[in-house]
């Protein structure tokens, strides 16, 4: 494994070479989203995208991945979509955010969102909610997160965002 390096091709012929840009490098899963990533923004195609994946060993690739393409367009134009399928349990959506926390930007996430209609999907959303709120509690227990003051309107604000402001913006609701 390694580093998978230069991986936008816009970027790198604007900055150069060694100018971020780079994703950790499990090679089946990140060579191929690099280069389909790359091949729609060198054609000027790339538009908003969230990312899914079924594996969570692909967590920390998708989330450094993401970074490479944001252009300042629109705000977490390219999204690290929450844990599903296989992975929206606990466990999933926890490993799912703190890969994101941790290599990308957790503020800007647009938190669960389904295709779905059906009323099972609401308790989901209820979960995920739940999940989200102790995985940052937890962090303000650790301290690993500030708390007080200006901190404590922050954190509060971002967790608003990522359960509705984030999503309601990126889909223009």
């Amino acid at each position: 494994y390694g580093a998978i390096r230069n991986n936008n091709t816009k970027m790198f012929k604007l900055l150069g070479p060694d100018t971020g840009f780079d994703s950790i490098g499990e090679f089946t899963t990140a060579k191929a989203c690099a280069k389909f990533l790359d091949t729609l923004n060198t054609r000027g195609k790339l538009t908003k995208t969230i990312l899914y994946n079924l594996n969570p060993c692909a967590n920390e690739v998708i989330a450094t991945m993401l970074g490479n393409f944001q252009d300042g367009s629109v705000a977490g134009k390219i999204q690290f979509g929450s844990g599903w399928w296989f992975l929206d349990q606990k466990d999933g959506m926890e490993k799912q955010m703190n890969a994101l926390s941790l290599l990308g930007l957790l503020s800007r996430f647009v938190g669960m969102l389904t295709d779905s209609r059906s009323f099972l999907s609401y308790p989901r959303h209820e979960y995920f909610r739940r999940t989200l709120c102790n995985l940052v509690g937890n962090d303000v227990e650790n301290g690993l997160i500030p708390y007080t003051g200006y901190e404590e309107q922050r954190v509060n604000q971002m967790i608003e965002d990522i359960c509705y402001n984030n999503a309601k913006n990126y889909f223009k609701f």
